[in-house]
């Protein structure tokens, strides 16, 4: 097996980090570089602050907010953690109902389980057939004790894109904090901040050609959201996140928000144009279904289902092409995507679908490459 045979197309997974974002993070690994702690008083420290300030402007500007609104986490699972629970404890005593849907990434689903256990009440919006809230839905579900709402922006398996900008509108009428999980849209699609009526975003590194290991969590200063922390210890992040700042892992990030603002249009039209070709040429193919909004998602992914047609058969017929059957984090659980079957799918319809997520690195030659090898696998599956 060699390299060149190899066919990645599972971006929404994770993506390789870009050798510019890995080479700035090499400067700052050895006694040569910015290794110090950034939270030490002398020169070694204050060179690896300056690095880490620097990153969080990177961050910033990307999604048009003020760099004292970016908290470093370990990564947006955890970002998402502090957002949840430091906001819904903080809040608790102007009500305890939560808002959320059950196309939520587990990191969303599984905090609000743990919420319901302390007194929290949560509605979990279920989406249209194409995967979309109904804004009127969400307006159906608003309390007077509701405090919390948490709405994902681009869906981690099907792509599909919500109206944050609408549904934030909504909530911010009623005094109801959002947050949303940003994971799988920043960089990929235009997030002004400065506009957008969000309270707290989660934002990924790794989805962004960036190092695992490091995420960060957007919180609005005007006006003030507050959090109960959720890690303690010394006083970095401004008391709301403590634990040594991985100066290398934190510039490789910034990096990475950097050249996904310098590479924004390039990137964007690159990526649809072989999304869109990819489906022209699937949807050619007899049973083959798009899952979700076929307008409202974003350029990289594509969710269809192969009728009559084991998904994870075809995943065994194509060992050398990274596609999935769903989000990555759910791979211990063998039961079929929850957010298939939220959008209505049969559980065997769920089975029947694969992931494919296009990237920046990601050749014509290959995406040809796919499409012939995936018909004859379908083919040869349909056969048996």
């Amino acid at each position: 097996m060699t390299n060149d045979k190899l066919i990645y197309l599972d971006n929404l997974s994770t993506t390789p980090v870009d050798p510019i974002v890995a080479e700035a993070m090499q400067t700052c690994l050895t006694i040569t570089g910015d290794f110090g702690n950034p939270s030490s008083q002398h020169i070694f420290g204050e060179k690896a602050r300056a690095r880490v300030e620097k990153a969080r402007s990177q961050i910033a500007k990307l999604i048009h907010a003020d760099p004292a609104e970016i908290i470093f986490t370990s990564g947006t699972t955890e970002s998402i953690n502090l957002a949840l629970k430091g906001a819904a404890l903080f809040y608790q005593r102007q009500g305890k109902h939560i808002i959320t849907m059950n196309t939520e990434h587990k990191a969303v689903l599984e905090t609000c389980a743990y919420l319901e256990t302390l007194g929290f009440e949560v509605t979990y919006l279920s989406p249209e057939k194409n995967g979309l809230l109904l804004l009127e839905k969400l307006k159906a579900t608003l309390r007077h004790d509701t405090i919390l709402a948490s709405i994902m922006h681009v869906n981690n398996e099907t792509g599909v894109i919500q109206d944050i900008f609408s549904i934030g509108n909504c909530l911010r009428d009623k005094g109801i904090l959002f947050h949303v999980d940003a994971a799988q849209s920043v960089g990929k699609i235009n997030i002004d901040l400065k506009k957008l009526p969000v309270d707290l975003l989660s934002l990924s590194s790794h989805k962004l050609y960036g190092p695992k290991g490091i995420a960060a969590l957007y919180v609005r200063k005007q006006p003030k959201v507050q959090l109960i922390t959720q890690m303690h210890g010394a006083e970095q992040e401004g008391r709301a996140r403590s634990g040594t700042l991985a100066t290398h892992q934190i510039v490789g990030m910034g990096e990475a928000y950097a050249l996904a603002e310098e590479r924004f249009a390039e990137d964007a039209k690159q990526i649809q144009m072989l999304r869109d070709y990819l489906w022209k040429k699937l949807s050619a193919l007899p049973g083959i279904h798009l899952n979700g909004d076929e307008k409202n998602r974003v350029c990289g992914c594509l969710n269809i289902r192969v009728d009559h047609v084991s998904a994870e058969k075809l995943l065994k017929q194509l060992p050398l092409i990274a596609i999935s059957t769903g989000a990555a984090c759910n791979k211990v659980d063998p039961e079929p995507s929850h957010v298939l079957l939220a959008m209505g799918l049969t559980r065997t319809q769920a089975n029947e679908s694969i992931r494919i997520g296009i990237g920046r690195l990601t050749l014509s030659e290959e995406i040809e490459s796919f499409i012939m090898q995936f018909a004859k696998a379908v083919n040869s599956l349909r056969m048996l």
